[in-house]
């Protein structure tokens, strides 16, 4: 009854963007099923991307699995993930603090494999990453295992607070902790040839730039942070069919508090797609939706599995076509806007809709990947 097309030649055309924009030094970064976009590995490395991140092995070892041989690097995990099963899968390891190192290196001389590891520093944010004071010691560690031949660090990252925001100070003061970072690394005896500091908002910005890669996530996806205008094509439609219409006399409500209640006769139109399709509530009161070439409201609360649209004069009929997000080509609400009803980021969006809702890969106009049926 709902159905989440991903644009395929959408995320194609962006990452070819990115491509030219990082001048081929582009991690695409899928994590979170590629931002709720689902098997797009091999379209993005077709197009332009040379290497692939995501947060944890797991995703990491689907990629493996799926045929993806670009280098791979996982950065968020715990100290007892599977790190021999990354290890003898090639899969590169960001390492953030000292135990997170021994647990790596362990895992290499158990397996026989030297691990292939990103040294990651805390650049600002404090979330992941080695806090600076700790970073001298990590570093000096780091070389210590790379002597043993358990580890290779091949490369050192962070990742930026305000980016979003090309002319705040802090943008400067994260970009010294990050090079201070690389020098000391330098002179604790590593060679790290790969620097990264920029997602897709520094990239966009330039706030990142003049590092050897640069990790895009949002981007990809048609997702602007930092409204740079950079012309980039949302990559996502959702759409749902008709369960039922009626007539709403003037004076009576809908849904739970009656929060709304008609000024005058209407017709609404339920729509079977509610907060546990990822569908935001607290987008209620505020959300459209497009039908029969116009947008309609969304009236009364949201609920875990409906929707109520209010179509005025018009009945629709049941099975009759409802888009609830799509590129705005066609007038329907975008991504963006939803993001804006329901006073969260575009990234929450993409990435919450339910796995009742069907994913269909599009190319152009013709289905190029199977359907994965609803649960």
């Amino acid at each position: 009854m709902s159905e989440l097309v991903v644009h395929d030649d959408a995320i194609r055309e962006n990452t070819a963007t990115f491509a030219r924009l990082t001048r081929g030094r582009l991690m695409a970064v899928l994590k979170a099923d590629a931002f709720g976009h689902g098997a797009i590995a091999h379209s993005v490395l077709e197009a332009g991307a040379n290497s692939i991140g995501v947060t944890s092995i797991s995703e990491a070892l689907a990629l493996r699995a799926d045929g993806v041989t670009a280098p791979i690097l996982s950065w968020l995990n715990t100290i007892d993930a599977d790190f021999a099963s990354a290890v003898q899968a090639g899969i590169a390891l960001a390492v953030p603090s000292a135990a997170v190192l021994f647990a790596v290196a362990s895992a290499s001389r158990a397996t026989g494999t030297q691990a292939v590891i990103h040294l990651h520093v805390d650049a600002g944010m404090a979330r992941d990453g080695c806090p600076a004071r700790d970073w001298a010691a990590l570093c000096s560690l780091a070389r210590e295992q790379e002597a043993t031949g358990a580890v290779r660090v091949i490369g050192i990252m962070g990742h930026m607070s305000c980016a979003d925001s090309p002319l705040n100070p802090q943008n400067t003061r994260e970009r010294l902790v990050f090079e201070a970072a690389v020098r000391t690394a330098i002179r604790r005896g590593l060679t790290p040839r790969i620097r990264h500091l920029a997602a897709t908002a520094a990239t966009l910005t330039g706030v990142g730039a003049n590092f050897e890669l640069h990790r895009i996530g949002a981007g990809l996806f048609g997702i602007d942070p930092s409204d740079s205008g950079t012309r980039l094509r949302p990559a996502l439609t959702l759409t749902a069919r008709v369960i039922s219409s009626r007539e709403l006399p003037a004076g009576a409500g809908v849904g739970y508090g009656l929060d709304f209640v008609a000024g005058q006769r209407t017709n609404l139109a339920v729509v079977p797609l509610g907060y546990g399709d990822g569908i935001p509530r607290d987008a209620s009161g505020r959300a459209e939706v497009f039908a029969r070439g116009r947008r309609r409201a969304i009236v009364g609360k949201i609920s875990m599995d409906m929707i109520v649209v209010d179509t005025g004069a018009d009945v629709l009929h049941p099975n009759e076509s409802v888009t609830l997000f799509g590129p705005g080509d066609r007038g329907e609400p975008t991504v963006a806007e939803w993001a804006a009803w329901a006073h969260t980021i575009a990234h929450e969006i993409v990435t919450r809709v339910g796995s009742r809702v069907s994913r269909i890969h599009r190319v152009a106009d013709t289905v190029n990947a199977s359907e994965q049926d609803a649960a």
